[in-house]
């Protein structure tokens, strides 16, 4: 996948995100059998930002986000959202939730518009009968995403990109200034995942925040401002140029990441020194350049001769 991402425009913010983006402080949640998931997780994403959340299975990050959605209680630390501590963000509708495939049963008959509707639930009363406001929102919301020819169809007919999308427009109805999204490129092709990446870019130039659960490291440096590693605690966050090292997946991946590394003398006549690194969890790759361990996502160019003059 070759996707350009065009340099980011200063977002535009409104008077909700005064507060910031979302703020998590020595967060740790311990579960009934004792089991303690996340423990003293520190870290801030700013509005106007894509951070990507990676680790291994287990490391965590599901418990994150049903920490920032108030569904576990926290044994110790806090989580700001925007300002506001968890269940004031909630009542205002200001966080938004892309699941994983496997949350949802497909075998349910709802409609692709039904499901985007359900977005604007928190914008109803309580019998929740749609507004023309809310059948505008969710208009709008499966036009951006492509899928409008679709919202008389039933979503388990559709295929898993076309689901994804759905999903994402589940979102955009709701007008979440925070979106959560759990394994967006799970089963989809690169074109549909180059869509949502174009999608999310354009979200956070309207100043949202986005925390991306992946394991596809091959398009983290592509999209994401800022790289947070779990492994039951933060290990490193930062800015992804700075964060998504290879030391720093080696430390949050273990033994569970594979590492190939391809170059050097044996492979050239000269005196090149280039390496290209291949760091795979089984979904797409990772590919850095460099020499001695001094890594980055992106080739260097060879040295001429002119440069050693």
């Amino acid at each position: 996948m070759n996707l350009q991402v065009k340099p980011r425009p200063t977002p535009r913010t409104g008077p909700q995100d005064e507060g910031g983006g979302i703020r998590v402080r020595n967060a740790t949640v311990t579960y009934r059998n004792g089991h303690r998931a996340l423990q003293d997780a520190s870290f801030e994403i700013p509005t106007g930002t894509i951070a990507a959340l990676v680790g291994v299975n287990g490391s965590g990050k599901s418990t994150l986000f049903k920490a920032i959605m108030g569904f576990v209680r926290l044994a110790k630390g806090d989580i700001s959202i925007l300002g506001l501590d968890v269940p004031q963000a909630l009542k205002k509708n200001l966080v938004a939730y892309v699941p994983q495939a496997e949350e949802v049963d497909w075998n349910f008959p709802v409609l692709v518009e039904d499901v985007v509707m359900m977005g604007r639930y928190g914008h109803m009363n309580m019998l929740r009968m749609p507004k023309k406001a809310d059948h505008d929102a969710v208009e709008a919301a499966l036009a951006r995403v492509g899928m409008s020819d679709f919202r008389k169809r039933q979503i388990g007919e559709l295929s898993g990109g076309q689901k994804k999308r759905v999903f994402l427009a589940r979102a955009l109805a709701q007008d979440g200034r925070v979106i959560l999204l759990d394994e967006p490129f799970t089963g989809v092709d690169v074109k549909t995942e180059d869509a949502i990446i174009r999608l999310l870019v354009a979200l956070r130039d309207e100043g949202r925040v986005m925390l991306v659960s992946t394991h596809n490291l091959g398009s983290v440096p592509e999209f994401c401002d800022r790289t947070i590693l779990l492994k039951n605690t933060v290990l490193a966050y930062g800015p992804t140029e700075t964060t998504f090292t290879r030391d720093n997946l080696e430390l949050a991946f273990g033994g569970v990441l594979r590492h190939f590394v391809l170059g050097g003398d044996s492979l050239h006549d000269d005196a090149d020194p280039r390496q290209l690194s291949v760091i795979t969890d089984d979904e797409r790759p990772l590919v850095m350049y460099g020499a001695k361990g001094q890594m980055v996502t992106q080739p260097a160019k060879p040295e001429t001769e002119a440069d050693a003059e």
